[in-house]
């Protein structure tokens, strides 16, 4: 009995630590699509909320000036803003989010809705374009390429739920 106890008192810790990670990280766009693409999602983007004075003309990200560079510094600030909400860096699959900074020559990426400054709250929802390489969806079926991720709060919980039930299979 006293090692069951201890199995559960162990997994709830793992499972604890688990849920409590941060996913973090910077959402960018993606190097394999098309520019006509990225700037569909740069210019929602930067419309959205994002602040994008950064990558204007004489602005410290606007070198290299490419779409997508661009257009990963747009979606970055927008993600950024909206609380690192997963829904915000979905962008109809244009999108993702990595966990290594971008940051460089002296143009440094926001990590956090703090560093990204906020004109408000960014709301992030069902209700957002689903035309490919357009806003945040997670609702798109236009074009076959949307998989849906499970990310942030979604994932802890499975994550929690899994441990809850082998702690109550382990304690039984």
């Amino acid at each position: 009995m006293a090692s069951h106890a201890a199995r559960l008192v162990l997994l709830l810790a793992v499972a604890a630590s688990l849920a409590g990670r941060s996913e973090g990280g910077w959402c960018l766009c993606r190097t394999d699509l098309y520019d006509v693409m990225l700037q569909k999602t740069l210019d929602y983007a930067c419309g959205g909320g994002a602040d994008c004075r950064p990558i204007l003309q004489n602005g410290a990200c606007f070198t290299p000036n490419t779409v997508k560079a661009h257009c990963s510094y747009a979606v970055n600030s927008y993600y950024q803003r909206s609380g690192q909400n997963p829904q915000a860096c979905v962008f109809s699959g244009t999108t993702f989010v990595s966990t290594n900074d971008p940051s460089a020559n002296g143009c440094l990426f926001p990590a956090t809705q703090s560093a990204a400054g906020t004109n408000g709250t960014i709301s992030v929802g069902v209700d957002s374009p689903p035309a490919f390489g357009q806003g945040p969806s997670s609702n798109d079926i236009s074009g076959g390429t949307k998989i849906f991720t499970m990310a942030g709060t979604a994932k802890r919980a499975v994550i929690l739920a899994c441990c809850s039930l082998l702690a109550l299979y382990l304690s039984a």
